[in-house]
């Protein structure tokens, strides 16, 4: 972490050593002030006013300096560590960014923010106490020649507490290191259940499974509390022992300075020095013991940010394997794909050509693979076998689900990507849109909500469509997006799209026999196979179970409306 911004960590450092070297000297000058001004005073009755003045000086103008050390090292510490969480905070998010689609399928929501968020603050929260632990290393080694200078039986029994303490401090942090990590984990872990929680709220709450949601969030919480509760048992026992040691220590140098001052060995001011010595030195030697409690703490959040910034890229599905050939859209050369962990093929040995300014529908029944088609078309996810190849040019997926984000309609057909108002207008047009939104408070700059939560789910989909078609794109993917619209609405849309993007491949999954009638080319999809292609009429006159499809679909729909009417 220190290699990412080493200017102000070294700055940071320097004020620290500023700080321990002012420390050592603050004793010497407490040794002087006593041996020069404070027992002639009591011996002789008198001191002369410049040595009073001398002992004043050095004792201030030593605290002076050793405050601005302290200024300093607590400032450029600050600094170093919060650019160090930015940074790894910004690396996170590219690796977020570069993964492809397929990637994040796998992953959790609520552990991906956990790692962008949480854990990389606790990867930093060692670097606040780092510059002050190294400055006590180095005050650590001058002390300690100087008590060894000053007296060396006592000098003795003070440089043996530091060993004492070090061992200890190592001793504590590996015990508690695997508790930090089960504590970290437990955290990733709660942050992506609650995150599920919340993005299930209204499905929570049509089930009435609130309190089995509250039993698992609990359950989830006390293996957090659990693991903590066990690393500060061990940290609680750790502290009283970095209090009692040097305690313990004080008062036998107190008992052993008065024999030695007794015996002429040392003076009372070079005893007080020592003593003041000690004492000052306990305080930041804890700090070192607080430093290696939150390197475990720090490492397991490391450990966790790294997991991902050093994870290998996915082998992205977008990435173009060559170009179809001739003025084609979309070429699958015996495309197939299997979902991690099943047993059963999606996709099997599909072959295809779809051409631009077409619209191609993709019909099969329910669990038939036409979603996971689209997925490979649009590059979502990378074929296990076989080769999907696509023309230059940018590619729009319209989901079944309608997602908006909780700005503006504006923010939502631009997606940051800035478009002029009479480009936004025109795509609300092609996706029926524009009228809706035009009757809407603010029209562009009218706030959608959460997930456009303000807007029905038909007008949700034509301003994810509307955001698709701004775009201009080559291959067009609607997977079942109209869905949500009634026909009419739906005849238009198609209408607009066909008269508007010539150029443009439409690929559209649907179920509708009035949308499937529209098409210009129909793909047949059974068991993830494709049985048929060719066109609506040429398709329903030669293909039998394509034909019994669509009657299905037809009957579907009659019984559908028979019972809104009845």
């Amino acid at each position: 972490m220190i290699a990412l911004h080493p200017r102000p960590f070294i700055v940071a450092v320097s004020g620290s050593f500023v700080f321990a070297l002012c420390t050592v000297a603050s004793s010497i000058a407490i040794r002087w002030t006593i041996d020069h001004v404070v027992i002639p005073r009591f011996e002789d009755g008198d001191v002369a006013v410049g040595t009073v003045v001398t002992g004043c000086a050095l004792i201030i103008g030593i605290g002076i300096v050793r405050a601005i050390g302290v200024v300093i090292r607590r400032s450029f510490a600050g600094i170093t560590q919060w650019r160090i969480a930015e940074t790894l905070s910004g690396q996170v998010a590219e690796r977020l960014v570069q993964q492809p689609p397929s990637w994040h399928q796998r992953q959790s929501d609520g552990q991906l923010v956990a790692k962008a968020g949480v854990d990389v603050e606790t990867s930093v929260s060692v670097m606040a106490p780092i510059p002050f632990a190294t400055g006590v290393v180095l005050m650590i080694v001058v002390a300690g020649a100087w008590l060894l200078i000053t007296d060396v039986v006592m000098g003795l029994v003070a440089v043996a507490v530091f060993p004492i303490l070090i061992l200890a401090n190592i001793g504590y942090q590996h015990r508690v290191e695997r508790h930090m990590d089960d504590a970290q984990n437990a955290l990733g872990e709660f942050s992506g259940a609650v995150h599920e929680s919340f993005e299930a709220v209204q499905l929570v709450k049509a089930y009435g499974a609130e309190q089995r949601e509250t039993d698992r969030l609990s359950a989830l919480a006390g293996e957090i509390r659990d693991a903590r509760v066990r690393a500060v048992h061990i940290r609680g026992m750790f502290e009283a022992f970095l209090e009692v040691i040097p305690s313990l220590t004080n008062v036998g140098l107190v008992v052993l300075g008065a024999y030695r001052v007794d015996s002429g060995d040392v003076t009372v001011g070079e005893l007080a020095g020592f003593i003041y010595m000690f004492t000052l030195l306990v305080f930041p030697l804890r700090l070192i013991g607080h430093a290696l409690a939150d390197l475990p703490y720090s490492q397991a959040g490391w450990t966790r940010v790294r997991s991902v910034v050093d994870e290998p890229l996915d082998n992205d599905p977008q990435r173009v394997i060559g170009r179809p050939a001739g003025n084609a859209a979309v070429e699958l050369d015996h495309v197939s794909f299997m979902y991690p962990g099943d047993v059963r093929v999606a996709v099997d040995d599909a072959t295809a050509t779809i051409q631009p300014g077409l619209i191609t529908v993709i019909v099969g029944s329910t669990g038939s693979g036409k979603s996971t088609l689209v997925d490979l078309i649009g590059g979502l996810i990378a074929p296990t076998s076989g080769t999907v190849k696509r023309a230059d040019g940018p590619v729009a997926l319209v989901f079944q689900e309608a997602f908006l984000f909780a700005g503006t309609v504006r923010d939502n057909v631009e997606v940051g990507a800035p478009l002029d108002d009479d480009s936004i207008w025109e795509a609300l047009r092609l996706a029926c849109a524009d009228d809706f939104v035009a009757d809407l408070p603010e029209q562009l700059a009218t706030v959608v909500g959460e997930r456009g939560v303000s807007l029905s789910g038909g007008q949700r989909q034509r301003v994810t469509l509307a955001r698709a078609i701004a775009r201009k794109p080559s291959l067009l993917l609607l997977d079942d997006t109209t869905s949500a619209l009634d026909p009419a609405t739906e005849l238009a849309v198609l209408s607009n799209l066909r008269a508007s993007l010539t150029d443009t491949a439409v690929v559209i999954v649907a179920s509708r026999p009035s949308t499937i009638s529209l098409a210009d080319d129909v793909i047949f999809v059974i068991d993830g196979r494709i049985a048929a292609h060719g066109s609506h009429d040429d398709l329903l006159r030669d293909e039998a179970a394509y034909r019994q499809l669509v009657e299905a679909f037809e009957t579907d729909r009659d019984a559908v409306i028979g019972n809104e009417h009845g």
